[in-house]
């Protein structure tokens, strides 16, 4: 398949999982708790009805691909291709009615992510990435088609930065501490987002994105278009974001060497291995 096929496929990808969910977005669907108790996981038939259309696309095109998808688990985690997938990032938003969730389609070339899209298709929004450039594709303040290249900004200091996190009730309790550190450093920081957080970063609205817990799919997608529009991710130890866990993204390099020196600084003294 070429370059321009395989460009179109993931193309196909997004519309095909955008038309499973939109007739779902603010309905009165039910949707399941996947924590059985614990802090409130939802899935709806959005998710699942997504995520199953991706994976059987992928399977029929490319049969010796590996899928690591939310819903419906491994299949050949191991291959030298894996997608990555989470149909709707931001389901807790999605089931609210507020529009900043998205569709996540990742892969991996031998672990490492390679490309990425997040598509929004209520706000009819494509951000996609391949770590060398990156590209928001939607619709200008006239209805028009409208793209554009994505570049992050240029911010050194905490002082000066827009802090963004999903929530910190989501943050696991070795990590509040830390986030709370850097948060009482920046000049504004929000809650909110998903997603859309890491996305703000490459547009260059938001400065940095901190979050804990997270899973590979939440974060694989991401990395070529936070990368490819000149910033940085990495988890809390500076190593690949890959596997999910406690993430840091970065507009600039600066910041995120500053930030990653505050959340691994314990009673004063560097916590890093």
């Amino acid at each position: 398949m070429s370059a321009i096929d395989f460009a179109q496929f993931v193309e196909d990808l997004a519309t095909a999982s955008g038309e499973a969910i939109l007739p779902f977005f603010r309905t009165q669907m039910g949707a399941d708790d996947k924590s059985h108790g614990g802090v409130f996981d939802p899935v709806t038939e959005a998710d699942r009805a997504a995520e199953s259309i991706m994976r059987s696309m992928i399977q029929q095109a490319f049969p010796e691909h590996g899928i690591v998808g939310e819903e419906f688990g491994n299949k050949n985690s191991d291959a030298d291709y894996v997608w990555v997938l989470d149909p709707i990032d931001g389901t807790k938003s999605f089931i609210a009615g507020m529009p900043v969730w998205g569709t996540l389609i990742g892969l991996q070339h031998a672990g490492r992510p390679c490309c990425g899209m997040m598509h929004q298709p209520f706000t009819r929004e494509r951000f996609s990435g391949d770590s060398k450039s990156a590209t928001w594709r939607g619709l200008d303040s006239l209805g028009r088609p409208a793209e554009r290249r994505l570049h992050t900004r240029a911010c050194r200091d905490l002082a000066s930065a827009t802090l963004m996190t999903t929530h910190p009730a989501l943050l696991t309790p070795e990590t509040l501490a830390p986030f709370r550190r850097v948060e009482d450093m920046v000049r504004l920081s929000r809650y909110g987002g998903d997603c859309y957080a890491y996305c703000m970063v490459a547009a260059g609205h938001v400065d940095l994105v901190i979050e804990s817990g997270l899973k590979p799919y939440d974060i694989v997608a991401l990395v070529p278009i936070v990368e490819g529009a000149g910033g940085i991710v990495t988890n809390w130890q500076g190593g690949s974001p890959a596997s999910g866990g406690a993430i840091v993204a970065s507009g600039d390099k600066h910041l995120h060497e500053q930030a990653l020196r505050i959340l691994n600084t314990a009673n004063g003294h560097d916590a890093r291995p």
